[in-house]
């Protein structure tokens, strides 16, 4: 079972609804590498905080591949919605590229 663990800065409030959209979003990009991911860290941050701003939204993650180096990406955008769907392309990218690796293609 993947673990999907959450972290935000004090500027975002880690509700048990924002927690459970970032999970949606995550199982629905990253889905299929589940049975080889053992967790994922999930870290939102928002760098100007009230004064808002162009790409003052940040979503990291770092992915655990089984019996390898975790993983990480990072994405800044407008929204967090967009930070986290871009964070999420870029892993999933990434996790292409390692796993075919592996197999020696």
């Amino acid at each position: 079972m993947l673990q999907i663990q959450l972290n935000t800065d004090n500027h975002i409030d880690g509700t048990d609804a924002l927690e459970s959209r970032v999970t949606a979003m995550l199982e629905q990009a990253l889905g299929r590498f589940s049975s080889r991911l053992s967790r994922i860290e999930v870290f939102l941050s928002d760098s100007n905080s009230t004064k808002g701003g162009p790409n003052d939204k940040r979503c990291a993650l770092e992915a655990r591949l089984e019996n390898h180096d975790p993983l990480g990406v990072s994405h800044d955008d407008e929204d967090m919605e967009k930070a986290i769907r871009g964070a999420c392309n870029k892993l999933k990218t990434m996790l292409d590229s390692r796993i075919e690796k592996q197999r020696g293609y």
